[in-house]
């Protein structure tokens, strides 16, 4: 099974998230505050990081920017915290956490999302992979793109944003989880530079194009 590192001051609850991955036989390893988090991340391999904000000596989105852009490691991060509102929620996934998760919460609902999250992990993990929908086709190994049989020519960063978000329909990526997730030969080097890339794939598939919907202040989706 997986190795989950679960960030988290309060003791209390670090044993409840321990005690309820463990039960699922995931591995766990554990961290009192992020320093501690990035020390073992040097060292240890992990598939999935559950993480607090509010916490001493290094806080989540400080490890989150540290995991991302430091460590340039691109495992998996739940955001757990008591600080639900919006614009927290927001700021997490910007700076490239994968999902988050309000306290007081279900630990079925925490293991939920971890399955969620793993899942998707490896789905964009996988070597080979063809997209068929709605009259597009996309062939990974042949960078290959169809719409309702014509042929589009794709530049490789164009081509990955396509399939990255046409194989994930309904999920929302904000622009620091696509530069993490895509890696073309082209890729911009910030990520405000994805408005143009996504504009300009947008225009070489004139109507289609309208499927990848602007979710203002997050990022991008792929709409059926």
């Amino acid at each position: 099974m997986e190795t989950i590192l679960v960030v988290e001051d309060d003791a209390d609850i670090r044993e409840l998230e321990r005690y309820t991955l463990a039960s699922l036989g995931y591995t766990v390893l554990e961290a009192e505050h992020g320093a501690f988090a990035l020390d073992i991340l040097k060292s240890h391999p992990v598939d999935l990081i559950v993480l607090d904000i509010m916490m001493p000596i290094l806080d989540g989105l400080s490890t989150i920017k540290s995991v991302r852009y430091s460590l340039n490691n691109p495992v998996p991060i739940i955001v757990v915290s008591a600080r639900g509102e919006e614009s927290d929620i927001i700021t997490a996934l910007e700076l490239g956490a994968d999902d988050y998760l309000s306290k007081p919460f279900s630990a079925k609902v925490l293991a939920s999302k971890i399955r969620a999250v793993l899942r998707r992990t490896q789905e964009l993990e996988q070597p080979h992979r063809m997209v068929q929908t709605d009259g597009l086709s996309m062939d990974q190994q042949k960078h290959q793109c169809l719409i309702n049989g014509d042929e589009i020519e794709l530049t490789a960063t164009e081509f990955a944003l396509l399939y990255l978000l046409a194989s994930n329909p309904e999920q929302v990526f904000t622009r620091n989880q696509i530069i993490t997730k895509v890696k073309g030969d082209d890729y911009p080097v910030t990520d405000r530079s994805i408005d143009v890339q996504i504009a300009t794939l947008r225009k070489k598939l004139g109507s289609y194009g309208t499927r990848i919907k602007t979710i203002w202040g997050i990022g991008y989706t792929y709409k059926h």
